[in-house]
């Protein structure tokens, strides 16, 4: 859509000329281009830029094809109500600054285009963060330390999850230098019960994690096929069986579980 902004005009002027062609059609007559009763410099930004956003929207194909001419004016006739005007004070605006104020006209639309890219910088920066939310399927908090202050001071999971199939696995951990544990890997699992009771594990992979301090990423390959239900399970610091458990100091981050 904002790959239209340098052809002015080819799209925003006939449309907004079309808004005032068919006021004077409408009259038989036109009003006299005068500074009078018109829309200030500020709204008029705010509608042009509206209006070139619901022109843009109304180009896509699968909006296109439903609406006709006459439904397309009633869209921008609708704008400018919402900020307050009349279509005849925008008509007046639109002939005043065309007619008498070309220069002027050009600058409120460097102003307008300076609008809408603000806005695809915008959506640039933050299409890849959506992306990423949407991709992350995993069901736990987004970071995890131990030990910490919290009333629950464990660092154990035990999560249900509803996913099959090829997975990735990544997440970022600090192992501090008065961690305690000893050759420290990953302790994760699914897990699938049956009714009699029977636990069937899945482990993640035990890579050796480097115990320097550091943030370090890890990142697994997985394949999730047991049957429903299944929780994942374990710790992201390996502890079953160990006795007694020695002090721990880690912190778990940017933790991303996605499909693919």
């Amino acid at each position: 859509m904002f790959k239209k902004m340098r052809s002015f005009f080819r799209f925003i002027l006939p449309a907004l000329l079309a808004i005032a062609l068919i006021a004077g059609s409408c009259t038989g007559r036109r009003a006299k281009a005068e500074h009078r009763n018109i829309i200030p410099e500020k709204d008029f930004i705010l509608i042009l830029t509206d209006v070139y956003l619901a022109d843009g929207l109304l180009s896509l194909p699968e909006l296109n094809y439903k609406y006709c001419v006459g439904d397309t004016i009633a869209s921008y006739i609708e704008i400018i109500k919402g900020y307050g005007y009349t279509k005849q004070e925008m008509d007046r605006t639109i002939r005043y600054y065309f007619i008498k104020k070309p220069k002027e006209f050009i600058k409120i639309y460097d102003k307008v285009l300076g609008k809408l890219s603000e806005m695809e910088s915008r959506v640039d920066k933050e299409l890849p963060f959506a992306g990423t939310r949407e991709l992350n399927i995993w069901p736990g908090k987004s970071f995890y330390s131990f030990p910490d202050h919290s009333i629950e001071n464990t660092n154990s999971l035990d999560l249900p999850v509803n996913f099959k199939g090829a997975l990735n696995f990544k997440f970022t951990i600090t192992i501090f230098p008065d961690d305690q544990s000893t050759d420290p890997c990953p302790g994760l699992f699914f897990s699938h019960t049956d009714s009699a009771g029977n636990e069937e594990k899945v482990f993640f992979p035990k890579i050796p994690y480097l115990k320097d301090g550091q943030p370090r990423t890890y990142n697994f390959h997985l394949n999730q096929s047991l049957p429903d239900p299944v929780r994942l399970k374990g710790w992201f610091i390996y502890q079953e069986g160990l006795t007694p458990l020695r002090e721990m100091h880690f912190r778990v981050e940017n933790i991303f579980l996605m499909r693919y």
